[in-house]
């Protein structure tokens, strides 16, 4: 159990940094070329998206963290969270695309590739442990709404 929380912990830490990292573009924009785009009626207040993306990177790493808990020796646990690392990598990289790049058109690329290896992850996770293929399902559900939000963006820029 010491080790399970352990693992669980790491790999919260490594998904809050994973999301610090992408911040840091953010940052760059947020204030300046952000607010100045056409927007959908359905975008949401700025203030959400940190408290939504800080719950959802908790809930991923705990979800992680479960799966590495079950050994990374197993087969079936690497696929898994090699899935689980690259789409971290391309959560990562669509702040850099979209915000730091300001491309709306290869962020929404993609966040379609994120979009669809975490369907993937998914999968691997349920062949590892149920509990944490349901808790990626709201961070698949923000990630599709997030796409729908980049195309609209991308739309109508």
């Amino acid at each position: 159990m010491k080790i399970k929380l352990l693992r669980i912990g790491i790999a919260i830490l490594v998904c809050l940094l994973m999301g610090f990292l992408g911040s840091i573009a953010t940052q760059s924009s947020i204030n300046t070329w952000y607010p100045v785009l056409n927007k959908p009626s359905f975008t949401p207040p700025n203030w959400l998206f940190a408290p939504v993306w800080t719950t959802l990177y908790i809930m991923i790493g705990i979800a992680a963290g479960i799966v590495w808990s079950k050994g990374f020796y197993h087969k079936w646990v690497k696929i898994a969270l090699y899935h689980f690392g690259f789409q971290l990598l391309l959560n990562a990289a669509w702040s850099i695309f979209f915000f730091g790049m300001r491309d709306p058109l290869i962020a929404l690329v993609d966040i379609i590739a994120l979009f669809i290896l975490l369907l993937f992850t998914i999968k691997w996770f349920k062949v590892v442990n149920t509990t944490a293929s349901y808790l990626l399902i709201p961070y698949l559900i923000w990630v599709a709404f997030a796409a729908a939000l980049n195309f609209c963006i991308w739309q109508l820029n």
